[in-house]
């Protein structure tokens, strides 16, 4: 499976492509993190991305691109994968889908994971961090069990200064003139499939693995381990001759014993037919003897 994941910051979407992860055995590829890793290794696609980002401009389509066709040759991504983060816009997700039918790999789904505008403020804005251990609260879905506190350390929650009301509504607005395109782009594709992310998270996933199953399956992998149709034929055939010549010999045998036992009554009858001839031929000489004495 080959999937767009797209969603508003604070939408889950991280929570959700972890479980596609587990499940399905597929590479989650964020941009953000390729990006890092490649500047880290120095790669040459690295050090093109480091230098736009050092003169404070946006890394180019071209670079992100490279670096995406760069991790799907990696084997990991051979069962599907899951992009996160590209694209943003149409001009990327028509790159992309050259890209991905260059490779032979076209994309199946872009999954939209729907969250209303208020629930995302409350997500966002209600985000705590512990400043010891790094554990996640939100004082309004999932609250410590005192206030500021973590339950894991003990540690002081933090709340980080861009967490505020104006910043997140601005981010939010920024999301979505830019990905309502991208939403209609894979809707007239046939390939957008929306998923409500809000509620439990084990029912948001069971949502989304029903729409995983609609999808068209590929052509079977295994279709090469099969034998050959020319090689079938000539199995049975064999098998249908071994069979007859049995049955033939069987009938043959048959028939030689049914023929010995006619010769043999033939014979016995011959032999009686022999016997009574010639005990008649004694009775005549008998008779013709007696004639003989009787006239002497």
């Amino acid at each position: 499976m080959r999937i767009v994941l797209i969603g508003a910051p604070g939408g889950g979407k991280g929570t959700q492509a972890k479980l596609l992860v587990e499940k399905y055995g597929i590479p989650q590829i964020s941009t953000g993190d390729l990006l890092r890793e490649a500047v880290a290794a120095g790669s040459a696609l690295g050090i093109q991305a480091k230098t736009a980002m050092d003169a404070g401009q946006l890394v180019s389509d071209d670079i992100v691109l490279g670096m995406i066709r760069e991790r799907l040759g990696k084997p990991d991504t051979e069962k599907g994968f899951i992009l996160d983060g590209f694209p943003r816009n149409i001009s990327q997700a028509e790159a992309l889908d050259r890209l991905l039918e260059e490779i032979g790999r076209p994309l199946q789904l872009g999954l939209l994971i729907d969250v209303e505008f208020n629930v995302l403020m409350q997500r966002l804005t209600g985000r705590r961090t512990c400043r010891d251990c790094g554990q996640m609260y939100n004082i309004y879905t999932s609250p410590p069990r005192i206030d500021g506190v973590c339950d894991k350390c003990g540690g002081e929650l933090l709340h980080r200064a861009d967490d505020n009301e104006e910043t997140i509504a601005n981010r939010l607005k920024v999301y979505e003139a830019q990905t309502a395109p991208l939403v209609e782009y894979y809707r007239r594709q046939g390939k957008l499939r929306t998923v409500q992310g809000t509620g439990e998270i084990e029912h948001i996933f069971a949502n989304i693995e029903r729409i995983l199953a609609s999808l068209p399956g590929e052509e079977p992998a295994a279709a090469v381990t099969e034998v050959p149709a020319e090689e079938k034929p000539v199995e049975k055939k064999v098998a249908k001759k071994k069979t007859a010549k049995k049955k033939t010999v069987k009938k043959k045998v048959a028939k030689k014993k049914t023929a010995k036992k006619k010769t043999a009554k033939k014979k016995t009858a011959k032999k009686k037919a022999t016997k009574k001839k010639a005990t008649k031929k004694k009775a005549t000489k008998k008779k013709a003897t007696k004639k003989k004495a009787t006239k002497k």
